[in-house]
């Protein structure tokens, strides 16, 4: 190699080889080979070469250095041709002059953390270590540390579904937990909308946990119990979710097993019970006792003594909120009362935060006060600008102007929505219009409202003559196909019977007549039979309204109810049952010979008499069974039922008047139970009668 060499290139080299042998490799990341690899190449003569037609020298195998063949090619000992022809070298690790550092880089793509995921594993910790101290304080400064706020929805997911499957203890403490940060660390809003994740996630809680279902209406009860959740989320979680979902099963079991036992407080309080039931149940009775007490005697010092002897000073708002309720109840209390809540805040016994807590869990819950103190959001509005003025109270609680704004937009709406259906309502008495009145509600653009309307439709009904009433009655069949939900027109009539002793001062009747009005509901599949049980579990036992539902239910199972509710108001839009019978034959013979399928569904809504549609579905399938047109009487029926205008209700009640009657059928059509067998498959395959139906049907002798 020296021999190809220059003067030059043999200096550079020495210095690069010494520099080499000076330096580790390890702390030299160029090697000598990548030095030279710098130099100035060789020409065939020796001299120094820039160009790029230098030629190339490699080593042979005994050290000689030799010439490549053009393109790299080998001879006789030598390596070969290279696999990149560009002259680039491929590297290799088992090179004993293998470097690292000439390994071409490359981009690898790191991992972007989602703050979401950071804040669920943080907050798996924090619970975890609360489970194990049962430190509040602690739980609540690190859930503060954390920040994320946005993601505490989350947080109380992932407490509760924890609890879930744990002891009673942790149950309890769970909920401990969520009434403690209340307000102070989460928001009402959060609260509400963790709730609801836990609710939609009720369906895969309960392939886990077996009971999730009645566990989670226990919290959420719980929830109501310990003024976190207001009553009123109830009702609207259950409009929001599917009625098939375990979701609303958590809210049914919630309202009906839970809170609406009687004293349902005391029984939700202590179900699960364990160590931190002090906390909630007995610390509850404490200040009650403290705040009896201090009202007989009016030593504040003393009562302010026994709150800190409580030394559960996250619990503090219960203090002021039982305060306000005892001002309210006993208006020579109220002085007493106030100068107590005073003199706590100036001592720093009770802060800012657990004031201001106190009084929004007591404006929260008004209107259930109000049932019992009428007198209640009036008092506690003249209470709030006299404590604020004191300066115990701090001036963000007064209602945002935002708010009342907001407040004030949905009662000017509410006002004129009312306004308007009177006349709406007025019109459509003196018009029988039914297409106009659906045409002018729609568009007022409110179906919030939808349960208001009834309740002015039935109450003008009420002092109005028979043929209003019949009138109201055919309307609300034709709402709840067009535009009314059963829960609009359950809760309409949950707002009629709350307000139904009030009605009898003006209409003596009103009882009986709402009685009739609900009967005629359920009669005309406008409600369920069942409803009637929601409707009563929502208004107070042994009011009028509970009772007006059991006079509906009474008139529901008599002999013949269908006929006699059809006629109760001397027959108005309805027709005589014969007479309908007459027609529904007619209309069936004239859809044969049309084959109209729209033209029939048209007469069916006509007849007005949804109650007895029952009779179309028996007709059709005999009809069908008779003159062999099966195809053209089922798709008559798949019309009416996707249209909604035959309900599932009526379509089993005609299924079962066929069944009842196959005996006789049998002895003009031979294969009528064939027949029929396969009218109730296909009327099974397309959903339009009730499974207990099918089932019975199969265990029918009748059938095999």
């Amino acid at each position: 190699m020296e021999g190809f060499l220059t003067d030059e290139q043999r200096e550079l080299l020495k210095v690069a080889t010494e520099t080499a042998e000076s330096q580790p490799p390890a702390h030299n990341p160029h090697s000598v080979l990548h030095t030279s690899s710098h130099l100035p190449k060789a020409s065939a003569g020796g001299k120094p070469s820039g160009g790029s037609n230098a030629v190339k020298h490699r080593r042979s195998h005994a050290g000689r250095s030799i010439r490549s063949k053009k393109d790299g090619g080998g001879g006789k000992g030598n390596w070969g041709k290279l696999i990149d022809t560009d002259g680039d070298y491929h590297i290799d690790p088992n090179d004993p002059n293998y470097d690292s550092g000439e390994e071409p880089f490359e981009l690898v793509g790191a991992t972007v953390s989602d703050p979401l995921d950071d804040y669920k594993k943080a907050v798996a910790s924090i619970i975890e270590e609360y489970f194990s101290t049962g430190d509040v304080d602690v739980a609540a400064a690190d859930l503060i540390e954390l920040g994320s706020s946005e993601y505490h929805p989350y947080f109380i997911k992932r407490l509760v579904s924890v609890s879930m499957d744990r002891h009673d203890k942790e149950k309890e403490m769970a909920s401990v937990l969520l009434s403690a940060l209340y307000a102070d660390v989460i928001n009402p809003n959060q609260i509400r909308d963790g709730f609801v994740l836990l609710l939609e996630s009720a369906d895969d809680f309960v392939v886990d946990i077996p009971d999730a279902v009645n566990v989670l209406a226990l919290f959420l009860a719980r929830a109501v119990v310990d003024d976190i959740l207001p009553p009123a989320f109830l009702p609207r979680a259950a409009k929001a979710l599917p009625t098939t979902s375990k979701g609303y099963q958590v809210v049914q079991t919630a309202e009906k097993s839970y809170l609406s036992a009687a004293h349902h407080a005391e029984l939700v309080e202590r179900r699960w019970g364990g160590q931190t039931r002090t906390t909630v149940e007995e610390v509850k009775k404490k200040i009650a006792d403290i705040l009896k007490e201090y009202v007989e005697t009016g030593e504040t010092y003393e009562a302010c003594r026994c709150v800190r002897e409580l030394g559960v000073s996250f619990f503090h708002h219960e203090v002021v909120k039982r305060a306000l309720v005892t001002a309210l109840e006993n208006h020579a209390a109220e002085a007493p009362v106030l100068k107590l809540l005073k003199e706590a805040a100036s001592e720093n016994l009770i802060s800012s935060s657990q004031m201001v807590k106190g009084f929004s869990r007591l404006r929260e819950s008004l209107d259930d006060l109000a049932l019992d103190i009428p007198s209640a959001r009036t008092k506690f509005d003249l209470i709030v600008p006299k404590a604020i003025s004191g300066g115990w109270l701090d001036a963000s609680f007064s209602y945002p102007s935002e708010e009342c704004g907001r407040q004030q937009v949905e009662d000017e709406k509410l006002k004129r929505f009312k306004e308007k259906i009177v006349t709406i309502i007025h019109e459509y008495f003196n018009s029988d219009d039914i297409p106009e009145l659906i045409r002018s509600l729609e568009n007022l653009g409110a179906p919030e409202y939808n349960p208001i309307f009834l309740k002015k439709l039935i109450t003008l009904a009420l002092d109005r003559k028979n043929h209003e009433k019949e009138m109201a009655s055919v309307l609300l069949s034709s709402l709840h196909i067009e535009m009314f939900t059963t829960e609009d027109v359950a809760d309409g009539f949950v707002m009629l019977l709350e307000s139904a002793e009030d009605t009898a001062l003006d209409i003596l009747d009103a009882s009986n007549e709402l009685a009739l009005f609900l009967a005629r509901a359920v009669i005309d599949d406008v409600l369920a039979p069942f409803n009637l049980e929601e409707i009563s579990s929502k208004l107070r036992p042994n009011s009028s309204g509970t009772e007006t539902v059991k006079m509906a239910r009474s008139l529901i199972f008599a002999r013949h109810a269908g006929e006699r509710l059809l006629r109760c108001w001397g027959g108005g839009s309805g027709w005589a049952v014969e007479d309908a019978k007459d027609k529904i034959s007619n209309l069936l013979e004239e859809y044969e010979s049309s084959g109209l399928v729209s033209e029939a569904c048209k007469c069916i809504h006509e007849l007005g008499m949804p109650f007895f549609n029952h009779e179309v579905v028996k007709k059709a399938l005999v009809m069908g069974m008779e003159k062999k047109k099966e195809k053209m009487m089922l798709d008559l029926l798949q019309e009416s039922f996707g249209e909604g205008l035959i309900t599932t209700n009526q379509m089993t009640k005609g299924f079962t008047r066929v069944k009842d009657g196959l005996e006789d059928l049998a002895l003009d059509i031979p294969n009528a139970k064939e027949k029929f067998k396969d009218y109730v498959e296909h009327g099974n395959k397309n959903g339009w009668v009730s499974s207990s139906f099918v089932t019975c049907l199969t265990e029918d002798a009748n059938l095999n």
